[in-house]
């Protein structure tokens, strides 16, 4: 855990959240700016600066599990959504802290940004 990491103390329940989806890595919540009619943050429990930091090739899939389990249970699965993982300041990453951006329930433009 990083003592100053926001998404560290949510984690650890340090800061109230009403998880969306949990088990023993991950924890999925609503966005507080939300970019979309859905918008969830699914962070791993243990701190990773960024996806850079990730050397478990496994826990990236794990994590993929878990954005579909949080897809399913938001209804989105059918429709379609769209991850973001932000990496570093040009990747517009503003918590270093690695989290997924599962973004839904309308019509995503491309290019993204």
């Amino acid at each position: 855990m990083a003592e100053s990491c926001i998404f560290c103390k949510l984690a650890l329940r340090q800061i109230p959240v009403e998880p969306l989806y949990e088990d023993e890595e991950f924890l999925a919540f609503h966005d507080l700016n939300p970019q979309a009619p859905v918008h969830v943050l699914l962070i791993p429990k243990a701190h990773f600066t960024s996806v850079m930091d990730v050397t478990d090739s496994g826990l990236l899939g794990r994590a993929m599990d878990a954005v579909k389990q949080t897809a399913h249970t938001l209804g989105l699965a059918e429709e379609g959504f769209r991850i973001v993982v932000n990496t570093g300041e040009n990747g517009g990453q503003t918590v270093a802290h690695l989290h997924f951006h599962l973004l839904g329930g309308r019509f995503m433009q491309w290019p993204p940004g």
